[in-house]
């Protein structure tokens, strides 16, 4: 059978002045054009080749090999955007289509994203920025280790998902979150845990012992900016806290008391004020 999207070796079963026509075996035939024709390959010759669909529809062969196969995961450029979908650059003369639909933020000509390839229901290789479906879930690291990763979605219920190295599949929860974290944003997290499935759970906060003095010193800083006085207190609405702290409310009283059994502040009941 002739995949399209996948690298594998045919046979040349006949040449014309324009190419050579490759077979699996079977009755289907695919040409590969001339100038991709390897030097001196002749009839019964394997050849490796990626095959995808031509401006009209039809299969062709390459012995090029684009820089993502059928369900693969990587970064690509934005060569241009279209009333239809924006189309990127993978390495082969025809460009890849992103329509709008696979979309989960709009990009502009020259931005590099994070897409998967797929087949369509016309069975056209395409890109998607959806790329959950094809993370891996077993990934090498261990609670406590810290990665890298890209954003590619988020979500109000859960938090914001992260292709860790661009390959498996992580989230950051959404009580982890002090900044937002827009789709395409390089981050850096911990591990906090492994899911059965072998997904991981991410922070992008310290560990907590080491957090306290990161929030206590994002205190001060809000009390300088403010005069001296934040208007309100660790008794807070708890969002209201993460809004204008970016930390929890129990992250936030925590920095707090550490401030106050340095003497650098008082808490009252609905304000924090700066001890001079």
């Amino acid at each position: 059978m002739l995949k399209l999207g996948e690298i594998q070796k045919l046979k040349i079963a006949r040449e014309v002045s324009f190419g050579v026509y490759l077979t699996d075996g079977g009755e289907e035939e695919v040409l590969l054009p001339k100038k991709q024709v390897p030097e001196g390959a002749g009839v019964g010759d394997e050849v490796e080749v990626f095959l995808y669909r031509d401006s009209e529809d039809r299969k062709v062969a390459t012995c090029t090999r684009p820089k993502l196969l059928l369900h693969e995961v990587g970064r690509l450029a934005v060569a241009d955007v279209t009333k239809i979908g924006a189309f990127l650059e993978w390495g082969l003369e025809r460009q890849l289509f992103l329509p709008f639909k696979e979309q989960t933020a709009r990009v502009a000509k020259g931005d590099e994203i994070l897409a998967a390839v797929y087949l369509d229901k016309s069975e056209r290789l395409c890109a998607t920025m959806n790329v959950y479906p094809y993370l891996e879930s077993r990934s090498p690291y261990h609670t406590g280790d810290q990665v890298k990763g890209t954003v590619y979605e988020t979500s109000d219920n859960f938090g914001t998902f992260v292709a860790v190295d661009d390959i498996y599949s992580g989230l950051i929860p959404k009580k982890e979150l002090v900044r937002d974290l827009p789709i395409g944003s390089a981050v850096e997290a911990r591990v906090t845990s492994v899911r059965q499935d072998g997904k991981l759970n991410l922070s992008i906060r310290e560990k907590s012992w080491l957090q306290i003095g990161t929030d206590a010193e994002r205190i001060l800083q809000r009390l300088e900016a403010g005069g001296g006085v934040i208007p309100f207190s660790d008794k807070a609405d708890p969002a209201l806290i993460r809004s204008e702290m970016g930390m929890s409310k129990n992250e936030f009283k925590r920095a707090a008391g550490h401030l106050l059994k340095e003497g650098k502040i008082r808490i009252l009941e609905d304000r924090i004020e700066a001890v001079e």
